[in-house]
């Protein structure tokens, strides 16, 4: 593995070295595609001050990416991590998790049931009508506001047509592992999309998905297995995910506006493993029952959106959005036999509403060197019921709170020469709940040469305390867990250093994109669960730990003839100020990432040959265990580094009217890693095994295109 990171950074400095100007008619074939996340103005990439990764509608094809987890899965720096138990899949960046990363649509924060932005379940974003998915790593606290700490997803929508009339249906058929049925076991996904100009200003479409994932079963034995030996239900629990979006736009010279409205619902089943026989003596009969569960996800939203200028002057862009998510909890006796319900209990137990409004207005100065703009955002959020409130059941007594931001931001992009700009910004945010918080960005831009580009960033931005840490109250005989409303956010802070090159070798042949990466991400004041009394003992917030990461990075692109490749080594360090334990360490621990994105296609036979590759190396995180004395002491753990491998082959027939995609999913076949880094909770000891996946897996999937 070293010799490879080795050779990744050779094949950089190299390419760095065989500078080329490229000529016109490259030029012509390396048009940039127009981004608008962290922009004053929506510009290309190479002209932005501030660093955004692309991922294509066609890289998402290639992957037969039905939800924002397929995509992401391989994406450097970003981990993605199943929980079995939820159906939820988390993100982490740069050793940061889902609390401090921000998931937006169309530049609005996307609500979930645990926030509005951050802790996004990527397993319940659909991509099927998305254009183009925008990265960007490191704070944008100016820009997006609170936590946007470690990095944001800006996923932007499809909003015109070039033709009359659009219509997409695919089906799609995937084992999970080994296993398939047509309807019983495996993911089976049917979707539907309409397009429509009704003018040269009127366009809309609908989109209505269907996600059938019928569970893991691995030795379990599902739903109507009636022993108690531990093998009934799922070791992934089976869910059903429906998804209906429309979008509506209207486009003058003067006006932009659209309406989006998306609903979503998620339908998870929990079969429980134990079994009571309730066996009757008399008769020699059994009744056998269990205590099931049903989740239920419900997500309304709506987007409206106006974009123009003011006196053919100044640009404005304003959007207001109103989310609501709710998860409803259902419980009851299962008679397995008689295939009956019985003592159902249900009710709400989370849901998270809010109103949103974010504007711009641009170019309030605009002369040939300068450039301003000004903004809001306001947030009205209300929240009920806790992550722990599953503990207490249906019915409980549910604590509702609401959490008002309102925020206020300038950038300016300053040409101070052709060759070198900068981007200063700062962000004013009040609350009804936390004090007055102030953020500040500093971007700057050199252009050397006709190839070099490099960006200097400093960033800033906060992580507000989650509902949970502010609000949970979870006290009977045995626990005493509680939320602390006088919580301070976290703040943060990270710089980064990007040099990128682009060359061509064989008079135009081969062309290269070189990115070499220097990053520093610091955070104060977090947030951990403290012991504040032995006996009995009792748990609360507090901001008390510190957090740290630093590292460098490269991304390598190569394009040669109808080969295009990608590939990227990152070695990122880790250190964890951890006041909150009775001991601590602040040293760095360090972790190497891998990926690469092959393609190769045949355009005789219209067909594309792709593979995706991610490794993870050795992860280690410092816990609190007991040595052979039984004395706590601080140490070490480790996970075990892991491969994960997929392909696919993408053919399209009568001129693309239909698209065939196959491919193979875990190609290495991995289910999970052993790891001695996870710390035990309340009443368990530390797992030993992290679940990643539910081994090797295929899938095909047929689509039919219609343009009119």
């Amino acid at each position: 593995m070293r010799l490879l990171t080795v050779i990744l950074l050779f094949i950089t400095v190299q390419s760095f070295a065989q500078s080329q100007k490229l000529n016109d008619s490259l030029s012509a074939q390396n048009l940039e595609e127009v981004i608008i996340t962290g922009q004053i103005n929506p510009q290309s990439v190479s002209k932005s001050v501030v660093e955004v990764k692309v991922i294509t509608r066609d890289d998402i094809e290639r992957q037969a990416g039905n939800t924002l987890a397929d995509v992401l899965n391989t994406t450097l720096n970003l981990n993605i991590s199943p929980n079995t138990s939820t159906g939820k899949s988390g993100v982490s960046l740069f050793g940061l998790d889902g609390q401090y990363f921000k998931v937006l649509m169309d530049n609005i924060p996307i609500i979930n049931e645990e926030g509005v932005g951050n802790n996004t379940d990527l397993t319940l974003i659909n991509l099927d009508d998305i254009e183009r998915i925008e990265i960007v790593e490191g704070a944008m606290g100016v820009q997006y506001g609170a936590n946007a700490v470690s990095g944001i997803i800006n996923i932007i929508t499809k909003k015109s047509s070039r033709n009359d009339w659009e219509i997409t249906a695919y089906l799609q058929e995937e084992s999970i592992g080994s296993e398939y049925e047509w309807f019983d076991r495996g993911r089976h996904i049917q979707s539907l999309r309409l397009g429509h100009n009704f003018s040269d200003k009127l366009y809309a479409n609908a989109t209505f998905t269907r996600n059938d994932f019928a569970g893991f079963f691995n030795k379990g034995q599902g739903e109507s297995y009636a022993q108690n030996d531990g093998l009934r239900g799922h070791e992934w629990l089976p869910k059903l995910q429906q998804n209906t979006k429309t979008l509506v736009s209207y486009n003058t010279e003067s006006v932009q506006l659209f309406y989006r409205f998306e609903y979503l619902n998620e339908r998870i089943d929990r079969f429980d493993v134990n079994v009571d026989l309730n066996e009757n003596p008399a008769t020699g009969t059994t009744n056998p029952s269990a205590l099931d569960e049903v989740y239920t996800n419900n997500r309304f939203y709506h987007h409206l959106n106006a974009a123009g200028k003011i006196l053919n002057k100044y640009d404005y862009n304003i959007s207001l959005s109103y989310q609501e998510q709710t998860k409803d909890l259902e419980r009851y006796t299962y008679r397995i036999k008689n295939d009956l319900k019985e003592n159902v209990e249900e009710g709400e137990y989370q849901s998270r509403s809010a109103l949103f409004s974010r504007g711009t207005f641009s170019n309030i100065i605009n002369t040939r060197t300068t450039a301003l703009q000004v903004g809001y955002e306001i947030t009205a959020e209300q929240g009920s019921g806790s992550a722990l409130a599953i503990m207490i059941g249906p019915g409980s007594e549910e604590v509702t709170q609401n959490l008002n931001s309102y925020d206020f931001f300038v950038s300016s992009e300053i040409q101070l020469t052709d060759r070198f700009s900068l981007r200063p910004g700062v962000r004013t945010s009040f609350s009804n709940f936390f004090d007055t918080q102030f953020i500040g960005s500093l971007s700057a831009k050199q252009i050397v040469g006709e190839d070099w580009e490099l960006r200097a960033i400093l960033g800033s931005a906060n992580r507000t305390p989650s509902y949970d840490e502010l609000y949970t109250f979870f006290v009977d005989v045995n626990h005493d867990v509680q939320g602390n409303p006088t919580l301070k956010p976290e703040r943060g802070v990270s710089t980064f250093l990007h040099i990128k090159k682009k060359s061509t070798l064989r008079e135009g042949k081969i062309r290269l994109k070189n990115k070499l990466s220097f990053n520093y991400l610091g955070l104060q004041d977090r947030i951990e669960l403290i012991v504040v009394n032995q006996s009995p003992l009792a748990f609360q917030y507090s901001n008390i730990d510190s957090f740290k990461s630093a590292g460098v990075f490269s991304e390598n692109e190569i394009y040669i003839g109808n080969f295009k490749g990608q590939i990227g080594a990152s070695l990122q360090g880790v250190s964890k100020v951890l006041d909150s334990n009775t001991q601590s360490n602040d040293d760095f621990l360090f972790n190497l990432q891998i990926n690469s994105n092959l393609s190769y296609t045949i355009p005789k036979y219209t067909s594309t040959f792709s593979l995706f590759y991610k490794h993870i190396g050795r992860q280690q995180q410092f816990v609190e265990r007991a040595n052979e004395q039984g004395e706590q002491e601080f140490r070490a753990g480790v996970t075990d580094p892991y491969s994960w491998l997929d392909a696919t082959v993408n053919k399209s027939f009568f001129d693309g009217a239909f698209i065939t995609t196959a491919g193979c999913r875990n190609l290495f076949d991995v289910t999970a890693v052993n790891t001695t880094a996870l710390e035990g909770g309340t009443h368990s000891g530390p797992p030993a095994q992290i679940p990643l996946g539910y081994g090797r897996s295929y899938f095909l999937k047929l689509t039919y295109n219609l343009t009119l």
